[in-house]
């Protein structure tokens, strides 16, 4: 959510974020995933209770699951790819997916029983939104916009300029303050801290900026909008979270973060 505001503010280009953040997002997941393989290693993993019902199930094929998975994906991949070709806003991009979506959806299952093909619509999904959240977000971004046209995140970014003094500090410490404060806020007063005019597009602070808020804000669970929904719909505890993963995310951040700055100066 975080790449895709910097993205749309015009902050950071989709080739070029791709080609500079592709190496140390690799290396914070990998990481993380190698310490967790290596944890339990010989252990029995057993699946949690719930997911998809028997009934479930036996109403859908697996070419049909495999065929709405990966056609959602393809959507989400191609809205750069829209926005490029037709010059339209990217949110056009996301209801057109939507739509196409919705109509092969319907086709899919447009000769099963009422009963199994209403949890298989769109309809049902949309149902599921919190809406909530999106209130939540909706009143933090007018917020920061606040903040900015009132010029207190300007003299936030001076001060911290003056205090800090280095660029890549600044910008870590947003990373971590991330996980604590939500990183789509961060991420907002960040863009009104920082003109395009002083840090033009793809520049160091965009680029690295991405990387900080969108893996930062994974080492606690409430620092990300995929955080928060996951704990309604899996009801993953807080201190569970910290205990269990908070430890592998902060290694994953700091060992990306390290990879990017390493490369940032090797090739400029």
């Amino acid at each position: 959510m975080t790449t895709t505001m910097l993205w749309i503010g015009g902050q950071i280009t989709s080739l070029e974020i791709m080609k500079g953040v592709i190496l140390p997002a690799l290396v914070s997941m990998i990481i993380p995933l190698s310490m967790v393989a290596y944890s339990m290693r010989g252990k029995e993993v057993v699946s949690p209770q719930g997911g998809i019902s028997e009934n479930d199930a036996n109403s859908t094929t697996e070419f049909e699951r495999k065929l709405m998975f990966f056609m959602g994906i393809g959507i989400l991949v191609a809205v750069p790819a829209f926005k490029t070709i037709t010059h339209l806003p990217p949110f056009m991009g996301i209801l057109f997916g939507l739509g196409i979506l919705w109509l092969v959806g319907d086709l899919v299952h447009r000769k099963k029983e009422d009963n199994f093909k209403q949890h298989f619509t769109l309809a049902h999904a949309l149902s599921k939104i919190d809406l909530s959240s999106i209130v939540f977000f909706i009143g933090i971004l007018l917020s920061v916009a606040t903040l900015e046209h009132t010029h207190i995140l300007t003299s936030l970014a001076k001060w911290l300029d003056q205090t800090v003094g280095r660029q890549d500090v600044i910008v870590i410490i947003i990373g971590l303050v991330s996980a604590i404060v939500d990183n789509v806020p961060l991420v907002a007063a960040s863009m009104g801290m920082y003109s395009l005019a002083d840090y033009p597009p793809d520049s160091f602070l965009w680029e690295f900026l991405a990387y900080c808020a969108g893996t930062g804000g994974s080492i606690l669970i409430i620092g990300s909008a995929a955080g928060v929904a996951a704990m309604g719909l899996e009801k993953i505890h807080f201190f569970w979270y910290v205990k269990k993963i908070s430890g592998l995310a902060l290694v994953g951040y700091l060992a990306g973060a390290g990879v990017y700055l390493l490369q940032h100066q090797l090739l400029h």
